[in-house]
């Protein structure tokens, strides 16, 4: 089913490949087993994510097949745009896009490339949101993780 599966803190980051291009990173739980690249592009989309996890300013270069509404693509560039150690609201980036806070929140969930595509540095007006459709659990874990990471907080700065 995936290409590789990569240990993060807090969860796995697994990838999907279809052809020359990254089709799909998924947040798994923290105890999905590991897998090696199965392929080219998923032992260099392996290194990336270790690199990031290793370096919030590692920057990612990989061919990435981006499928989605026209308002979900104009969101998800949005959605690079934010600087890393940054964060928007929904309310803001909606009203930076002519949306609604909730339609953006609904295409922030339905990003098939997240880490690369960063819909984890857009967060509630009083705290941090959801993330990847879910209000709890592991996920919102991992995007508490990433936060930090990415601003070099503590991870317990950021449990609201």
């Amino acid at each position: 089913m995936y290409d590789v599966i990569v240990a993060f803190p807090r969860m796995k980051v697994a990838v999907k490949t279809r052809g020359e291009q990254i089709a799909e990173i998924c947040y798994l739980p923290p105890s999905t087993s590991l897998i090696p690249a199965r392929n080219r592009l998923a032992e260099e989309a392996a290194h990336q994510l270790e690199r990031y996890r290793e370096d919030p300013d590692a920057r990612f270069d990989l061919p990435l097949l981006v499928e989605g509404t026209p308002f979900q693509r104009r969101l998800w560039e949005a959605l690079c745009a934010i600087p890393r150690g940054k964060t928007l609201t929904y309310g803001e980036l909606a009203q930076r896009l002519g949306a609604e806070a909730r339609a953006v929140g609904q295409a922030c969930g339905d990003n098939r490339l997240p880490i690369v595509i960063p819909c984890h540095r857009v967060v509630a007006a009083n705290g941090i949101g959801g993330f990847a459709h879910a209000t709890s659990g592991y996920l919102l874990e991992a995007k508490r993780w990433l936060l930090a990471h990415e601003c070099g907080a503590d991870p317990f700065e950021l449990t609201a």
